[in-house]
Parts: C-alpha cells; sequence; structure tokens
C-alpha cells in the first residue's frame, strides 16, 4: 500500500483511458503494469436522423465522470490525490468518422463503426484500390458524403476518430496511432504510413469535385507505438481533470483504437499470434507472417500499434442481444421475489447452455442489434425462431445465443484459416463474453477449431492496453521494440488458462453455421418489413 501511494504522489503511475461502446473506463497502473485504480462511466449510443451517433458533450463529460471517479477511488484507497503522471494514453472504439472545418468545429454528428450505410462507397473504394475497405472506416464514411452530395464535405479540413480527437483536444496534436490509422486509410507496410499509391486513386475519384484539399491533407499523422505524440496542455487537463488537480505537461502516447489495445492486453502484437475481442461488437485478429492471396470483403487487413500487418474479421454484434435476453430472466427472478446478482446469473445461465444439443437442436438466433456486413446484412433486426419439433430447453436456448453472438465470426474466420490458411498457434480471448470461466472460451475454441487461451489479465481489457502501450513510451529502453517489451517485462509468468477444442462441439457448430446461413433470408426480410 506504501508502495502504491509513493507511486502515486511521485508521479510515477500511468493511465489508459478507452472510450468503448457502452462504457468509458480508466485504468491507473504501477510500474509493474499492475492495476491500482480504475473508473467506470456508462454512455449509450443514439440513433438520430438513422445513424448511430455520441454527442461530443457526452464525450466530455463522461470523460470528466470517469476520471472523476478514478481519482476519487485514489483518494479514497491510498489517501493521496493526483497532481501528475508519468504517462497518458487514450483509445476508443475503432475508426468512424468525425470531420472538421479549419474553426476545429464538427461538421456534422459523429459517425460511428456502427452505421452501415457506406455500402456503396466501400464496394467503389474496395474496387478502386483492390483492397478491401470495410463500411466503417472514415475513407469509406467520407466517399459515401461525396457520392451522397453532402454539402460539409467541400469545408473539411481535418478527419479523425474519436481516439485521435480526444487526443487532439487535449494535446492540440493531430496524429493517430499507426492501428487505428490503418482503419481510416490503407497503410503501406513498408513506409509505416498512408498508402501513396491509394491516396493518388482516391484523388482521381473526388477530382470533378475540385475540392481545396487532399486526402493526405486532411487525415491525422501517423505514429508507431512508443513515439511521443504531445503533452498534456493547461486546457486539456481541465477537461480531463475538473477538480484542477492534475498539471499539464503530462507526455501522451499515439491513441488508438480498441482494436489494438486488444492486441496488447493479450500479448498479441507478434506474427502468428491472435486473438479475439467479445463485447458489444467481436472482431479477431491475426498477425500476418506474410500478405494473403487474395481479396476479401469480409476481411481487413490493419496493423499492429507497432505497424505489422494484420488479418481482421469485425463484426458488428455480439454480447447486447444475448445482454437483453439474460435482463429478461433477471426481470423474471425478480417478479418470482428471488433476485440474483447479475454476474452470478450470467454464471448459471453460461454453464446452463453447456448442457444444451451441440447443434442446438433446431434453434437459431439472430443477434443482429445493427447490419452485419460480414453477413451481407445491412439492417439488424434480433430475431430467434425454431423448427416447430425443436426441443426448447433453456439449455440449447442459451447455447444458440452464444454460438449466434460469434457465428458471423466463425464465418470470416473460415475464410480466413481454412482457404487462406494463415496459422494462429494460438487465440488469446479476451472481453465481457469471457468473464464467465470455460464457457464461451470452450465455444470460441469449436468455433475456431483452434486452443484458445485466457489470461488471468483478460478481464482488464482495452484501458489497461493503452496503459501498457503509454508505458512502453515512457519506459522502453533504446531500440526496445513492443514485442519485446510486453514478453519481458508485462507478461512474462503470466498465467492463464487454455482450452482445446472439442471434436464434437466443432462438429455442432459447424452443423448450426450451415442451418444459420441458410436462413439468413429470413433475417434480411426482417429487417425489410420490420420498420425501426
Amino acid at each position: 500500500m506504501e508502495n502504491v501511494r509513493e507511486t502515486i504522489r511521485d508521479g510515477r503511475a500511468v493511465l489508459g483511458i478507452e472510450f468503448g461502446s457502452t462504457r468509458i473506463k480508466a485504468v491507473l497502473v504501477d510500474e509493474f503494469h499492475t492495476p491500482i485504480a480504475s473508473g467506470v462511466h456508462n454512455w449509450e449510443n443514439q440513433l438520430a436522423d438513422g445513424i448511430w451517433t455520441y454527442s461530443t458533450k457526452a464525450v466530455w463529460s463522461g470523460l470528466a465522470d470517469c476520471y472523476g471517479r478514478l481519482a476519487a477511488e485514489v483518494l479514497e484507497n491510498y489517501g493521496v490525490r493526483i497532481k501528475t503522471l508519468r504517462a497518458i494514453g487514450f483509445s476508443g472504439m475503432m475508426h468512424g468518422y468525425m470531420a472538421f472545418d479549419g474553426d476545429g468545429r464538427l461538421l456534422v454528428p459523429f459517425r460511428t463503426w456502427r452505421n452501415t450505410n457506406t455500402a456503396e462507397a466501400a464496394a467503389a473504394l474496395s474496387e478502386a484500390f483492390r483492397f478491401n475497405i470495410p463500411q466503417r472506416w472514415s475513407i469509406a464514411h467520407l466517399y459515401q458524403a461525396v457520392l451522397n452530395g453532402e454539402e460539409h464535405t467541400e469545408h473539411i479540413r481535418y478527419l479523425t476518430t474519436l481516439a485521435g480527437y480526444v487526443h487532439w483536444t487535449l494535446t492540440g496534436e493531430k496524429v493517430t496511432g499507426i492501428g487505428e490509422a490503418s482503419g481510416m486509410f490503407p497503410i503501406d507496410a513498408q513506409t509505416k504510413n498512408y498508402d501513396q499509391n491509394m491516396l493518388g486513386k482516391f484523388r482521381e475519384l473526388i477530382a470533378d469535385k475540385n475540392y481545396p484539399w487532399k486526402p493526405e491533407e486532411i487525415l491525422p499523422g501517423v505514429r508507431i507505438a512508443g513515439e511521443p505524440s504531445g503533452v498534456l496542455t493547461p486546457g486539456g487537463a481541465k477537461l480531463l481533470d475538473v477538480s484542477g488537480n492534475l498539471a499539464p505537461g503530462i507526455p501522451l502516447c499515439p491513441p488508438e483504437g480498441d482494436a489494438g489495445t486488444g492486441m496488447v492486453a493479450t500479448n498479441s502484437v507478434a506474427p502468428g499470434t491472435g486473438n479475439v475481442s467479445a463485447g458489444t461488437s467481436v472482431f479477431a485478429m491475426v498477425v500476418l507472417k506474410q500478405a494473403l492471396k487474395e481479396v476479401h470483403e469480409e476481411i481487413d487487413v490493419v496493423t499492429t500499434p507497432c505497424g505489422h500487418n494484420v488479418a481482421m474479421v469485425h463484426c458488428n454484434n455480439c454480447t447486447s442481444d444475448l445482454n437483453a435476453w439474460t435482463g429478461l430472466f433477471s426481470e423474471f427472478a425478480e417478479l418470482l421475489g428471488v433476485p440474483v446478482e447479475k454476474e452470478a446469473l450470467y454464471a448459471m445461465l453460461y454453464n446452463r447452455a453447456l448442457e444444451g444439443e451441440k447443434d442446438c437442436g433446431g434453434l437459431l438466433s439472430y443477434n443482429y442489434i445493427s447490419g452485419e456486413p460480414v453477413m451481407g446484412i445491412q439492417e439488424g433486426r434480433p430475431l430467434f425462431v425454431r423448427r416447430p419439433g425443436a426441443r426448447l430447453t433453456l439449455a440449447s436456448f442459451m447455447r444458440t445465443h452464444l454460438y449466434s453472438s460469434l457465428a458471423a465470426l466463425k464465418s470470416g474466420l473460415d475464410i480466413l484459416l481454412k482457404e487462406e490458411g494463415v496459422e494462429a498457434s494460438r487465440i488469446y480471448g479476451h472481453g465481457g463474453l469471457f468473464k464467465t470461466k470455460g464457457v464461451a472460451q470452450g465455444i470460441l475454441a469449436a468455433a475456431v477449431n483452434t486452443p484458445v487461451a485466457v489470461m488471468e489479465t483478460a478481464g482488464e481489457g482495452g484501458p489497461w492496453g493503452m496503459a501498457l502501450l503509454a508505458s512502453y513510451m515512457a519506459a522502453k529502453e533504446e531500440g526496445e521494440t513492443l514485442e519485446h517489451y510486453l514478453c519481458e517485462k508485462v507478461f512474462q509468468g503470466e498465467r492463464g488458462t487454455v482450452m482445446q477444442p472439442d471434436p464434437e462441439d466443432a462438429a455442432g457448430f459447424d452443423r448450426y453455421l450451415a442451418d444459420y446461413k441458410k436462413a439468413l433470408a429470413a433475417e434480411r426480410i426482417a429487417a425489410e418489413t420490420i420498420p425501426l
């Protein structure tokens, strides 16, 4: 306790903050990368005029509340106030679209990764670049706005992501980490910067518009993990800590997306390693040893925070529908007069799923709160359906919802692992889906037919990964790589559990996925006939 108190008092603690889809979380770590305090602010996106968004007011009030809760915990537990820090790092839900004019005014509401209204632009860019451009990427949002003839496009002077926006506001630096940048515009693996050939092709696509800007002029500068990326300004310090205790001048590392922090939090930044992050959305990332043979619309190519190419399968939907059903059971328990604590209820229901039929016995679930581009679904309508003769048991019901949370991901990973022959010796799982030990971990192992490991630190998630990136910038030795830093100074001796794929579970998931794909037409009809 005294050592931690001195670490905080002397300004040697490091702070990581991540703007996730459902919460903003801050994690404070000591010199040994151990979390010593945290703060959480819950928030929700809004569907405004058909666009999933968060207001800038919600960004700053949420950040202040999140940091305030962390600072209050530090004061309560250690009896000291945070005056300064060794380093800070910010991360956020990946990519999306935040466009600003020359005076720093946001031109249109923040368009998040969840929007699936950029299909036309994504397809056109993918064809022009001969490189898969997903709908959620910033360049897809920009080009769709161009195609739509949106008036604001002429006035753009800066284009960034949520993490980049927060970093810019707090430091004045228009930069982003290479992992996040790779989801804005394709990166050249050799130069570690935006691909010049593709920039040229984009300039040709918009040449007839005669815009007063070029794409390379409005995109943020690219920074590699470990590179200094500005310091907290006096105004930034007041936004972060409204109490006024935190001093300016604290160095910040490059801001990253939640994909990058997930890789770091699971020590999956070296070629041949991989991880699955499962929360509101779910995505798998495998660091490539060599380039893919083909372009696949289901697979994105991004980078690690240090610039290695990564094959990524990203799905918009994961736990939201599963959480809604669990909430229904919680309400029922309260009606019976036997309320159950949230984590205990999840554990009971998830473990019950293990007793369900391996292929769910004729039950199907589509967890699409929003569209799911990997499966060719533009709009989502959560849907549960069963064959008339199927046995509707709680075990199979829960199993189908757990399968559903990973079904679209499995479909994409089958292309990567089976068709492309990409090898991953082990997949690391992290995120809310893995909190109940041994359930989702085993189902994921069956889905990808690969051993899945969950570390004891898996619950720390993205903000801890961001704190590790900030620590790396502050403490790395001359020439030390991020891979070496994580292996030797963070995860050395890390304990965790590894689950091998169960052959019967794997075969059952394959049968379920075959039925799931056949019945996708029902999901499309639901979206067409049930208005939002």
